[in-house]
């Protein structure tokens, strides 16, 4: 048995998003405010259920609904449903129905093998079931109707007549405004009264043709809602939220220690190892030494109190009939390792007969050590707590006997405090650790939301999750989430070609080699050059720094050569993300080899991202820098790449050349401040030279002879010599990076509306 896919609608920004479950690890990735932490939201609040009885008794404890949970533009719809309640004649919004297609759902869909019928008899839909998909909908509904009706009308009504009898503003710009008192709508009065009047209800759905469908089910009036739980005794949920709560010694809230390793231990001991409970064998002679020890201290302790307690004799207690006080300790191992020095850390590691001098409790370790070791303490707590470990088994009651074959594990952001190789070190052994030593025919699967490149790129393509944020069309809708999976972006792996499969192979290997933060971005660049890599930021963080600038984006910046740069098409395009791809023409002669790029010369272009990403025909460099700015888009990609550029090479004199690489470009767009540098270094002397050569012509051949040398080099060349707050951008880089610019701007808004074109007919007499 296992999660197979779950369909959530209605919550928040997931409007209808269906999420694909691995077999172990699932991770969540995706820029900010995609919606990975809502769908981690709505599996907690849907299925971490503590009560497991009743279906009136689930709750969502200690999470609960509110009203900002319910998908935005639906209270648009809700809100109407109920000032037509004001109208007694209306109809509308008074049905259960009309409701459950606006109201926050999860929907479960398990894979379950014929012979564990038994287990899940109780959501067969048809007799005619023989294994495969099985599916319920946990949906939050109201309770009733009638009352939700009722009790809002009355509130509403009241205040209504409470406004009516107000006597008329005096002062006229009174009467502009209009007095409102709650509830000013059904959202309003539900922000205080949802918990009153809706609940957590489940239904079965359908199987066939599930997995085909685009649209949720639809709930009819035929559909009961079932009785009891449905997952009870099918699967246990954990969840590790991202506020662990770890401590600073120093900190002056520092009051609660639920998040130290200590309260785990102590948590650990007491469902597993607590010896005091159901004792064995083994315990009786640690039970015998605690004994031994507490009647000792006991004696010593009434001896040191025995002058303080004589005087309290001379105050008239114990009188003849009152009883004498005795003191008496409790040395038990759960309130000892419940205090926070139970935990301390070892830094000299003595010798085994030598005295532990240096060693400090565990509030004074660094916060990433113990957020790693709270997680796979954690996480090995959950493990043995559903297998019933230890004493737990002996402590077993009757409704806790069977255990649950499927145990799901949602953890938020493990990366807090962890740095970026323990990040990888944790998502690599955390499954293995929930999976260690559980029998065969019981399931983890374990789903983990993050921000981290480092945890993104450890797991592999086919366990992401990509959240891609939807802006509106419509002011009537709220902007959404579509949930890509990434295992397919590449075709499918039972049936690529080969060139797909050794796409595949390069992506996977690049993207894990840069550890980039691609997954995380808003837009993307992407480079041929170190040179590129390194001056870019520079470029972006001096000239586009304004209110909506570069600068304020996160952007991903990619070094890939030319040669392999299209390979990563079907990512960018999955994605979604708007990107810019900066290239080189690299011109060629008919016979394939590098040349100065001149017009009129019948040279090719010999950039394969031109060619195969673009679809550019490169056999013409001259169609190739004709190329107008709307010919270099491609969907959410732009080409940048040199053409003809104006240089004033001499006094008021401009004249046009066009750059082979980056490098001469950059030199040819900054030609004044090469001509003043006093003592140049390496690539940056020869591009002095070459600026002060007699005609633009034999400076930029000049140039060109500079780049067959080590030409990575110059970058590191202008940031030695050259401030890079006085470099001007080459002219296609800047176009680009408008282009760009203009893009995240669309992008990072929430609604995407084209104004209205009024089209005003001329008339002619």
């Amino acid at each position: 048995m296992k999660l197979q896919f779950v369909d959530i609608q209605n919550y928040r920004k997931l409007k209808s998003s269906r999420i694909h479950l691995g077999d172990g690890e699932t991770l969540f990735v995706g820029a900010n405010n995609s919606g990975k932490t809502s769908a981690i939201d709505a599996l907690m609040v849907f299925l971490d259920q503590k009560t497991k009885g009743h279906i009136e008794g689930i709750t969502s404890s200690p999470r609960s609904f509110q009203t900002t949970d319910f998908t935005l533009s639906n209270w648009g719809v809700l809100n109407q449903f109920a000032e037509s309640w004001i109208d007694a004649e209306s109809e509308e919004g008074r049905l259960l129905q009309d409701w459950l297609p606006h109201c926050p759902s999860l929907d479960v869909w398990l894979k379950v093998d014929v012979s564990e019928i038994h287990k899940v008899s109780h959501l067969v839909p048809t007799l005619k079931w023989r294994g495969g998909l099985l599916g319920v909908r946990l949906i939050y509904q109201p309770k009733s109707m009638e009352a939700l009706q009722a009790d809002f009308l009355a509130e509403y009504n009241s205040a209504q007549e409470v406004i009516a009898e107000l006597p008329d503003p005096i002062d006229e710009a009174l009467t502009k405004r209009k007095l409102e008192l709650w509830p000013r709508d059904l959202r309003d009065y539900l922000n205080k009264k949802l918990g009153s009047h809706f609940e957590i209800k489940a239904y079965l759905l359908d199987p066939e043709g599930v997995e085909e469908q685009s649209e949720p089910q639809a709930i009819l009036d035929s559909h009961l809602a079932l009785k009891s739980y449905p997952f009870k005794d099918l699967f246990k949920v954990d969840v590790i939220e991202a506020q662990r709560g770890f401590s600073d010694p120093y900190s002056i809230n520092n009051s609660s220690e639920g998040g130290s390793l200590s309260s785990q231990l102590n948590q650990y001991y007491t469902r597993h190892l607590n010896l005091s409970d159901r004792p064995e064998k083994e315990d009786v002679e640690a039970l015998d030494a605690i004994d031994q020890a507490q009647q000792t201290f006991d004696t010593r302790l009434n001896d040191a109190f025995s002058d303080a307690l004589t005087e309290l004799k001379g105050l008239g207690y114990p009188g003849f009939n009152d009883p004498d006080i005795l003191l008496s300790s409790s040395l038990d191992p759960v309130e000892s390792l419940a205090h926070n020095a139970s935990v301390i850390f070892d830094v000299q590691r003595p010798e085994p007969n030598q005295k532990r001098l240096l060693a400090l409790p565990e509030s004074y370790n660094g916060l990433g050590y113990k957020n790693l070791i709270y997680m796979i303490f954690k996480l090995i707590s959950f493990r043995d707590s559903w297998m019933r470990k230890g004493k737990a088994e002996n402590r077993r009651v009757e409704e806790d006997v069977a255990k649950e074959p499927l145990h799901l594990v949602l953890i938020e952001e493990p990366e807090a405090h962890l740095h970026a190789q323990v990040q990888q070190v944790f998502i690599r052994k955390a499954f293995e650790v929930l999976s260690k030593d559980v029998p065969e025919g019981f399931n983890t699967q374990m789903i983990v939301s993050s921000h981290s490149s480092c945890i993104a790129l450890e797991v592999g393509f086919d366990k992401l999750r990509y959240f891609k944020r939807t802006p509106s069309t419509d002011h009537n809708r709220a902007p959404s989430a579509e949930v890509i999976g990434l295992s397919d972006i590449f075709g499918s792996a039972s049936r690529r070609t080969s060139d797909q499969e050794d796409t595949a192979k390069f992506v996977t290997r690049y993207l894990k080699t840069t550890h980039c933060d691609l997954f995380f971005a808003n837009g993307v660049i992407l480079v041929e050059g170190a040179a590129e890599r390194m001056l870019i930021p520079h470029f972006i963080s001096h000239n586009f720094d304004g209110n909506e600038g570069l600068n304020r984006s996160y952007i991903s910046i990619l070094e890939v050569g030319g040669a392999h740069a299209h390979r990563l098409r079907p990512l960018i395009d999955a994605l979604s993300l708007p990107t810019l791809v900066i290239t080189d023409t690299d011109a060629t002669t008919n016979e394939d080899n590098k040349t100065r790029p001149l017009r009129d010369q019948e040279q090719k272009s010999g950039s394969n991202t031109l060619k195969e990403w673009f679809g550019y025909d490169v056999t013409s460099l001259d169609e190739v820098l004709d190329k107008e700015p709307e010919d270099k888009i491609l969907g959410n990609v732009r080409a940048a790449y040199q053409y003809d550029i104006e240089v004033e090479f001499s006094d008021q004199v401009t004249e046009k050349a066009i750059p082979y690489t980056f490098e001469d470009a950059l030199a040819l767009s900054n030609i004044s401040i090469l001509r003043t540098l006093e003592t140049p270094t390496g690539m940056m002397r020869k591009m002095k030279a070459a600026s002060e050569e007699e005609t633009l012509d034999a400076c930029a051949a000049s140039m060109f002879e500079a780049l067959g040398d080590d030409k990575a080099k110059m970058a590191l060349d202008v940031i030695f010599d050259i401030d890079p707050s006085d470099l001007t951008v080459p002219s296609y880089i800047n176009e680009g990076l408008i282009w760009l610019q203009d893009e995240l701007k669309k992008s990072s808004k929430d609604f995407s509306i084209e104004p209205l074109v009024c089209e005003v007919e001329s008339s002619h007499e």
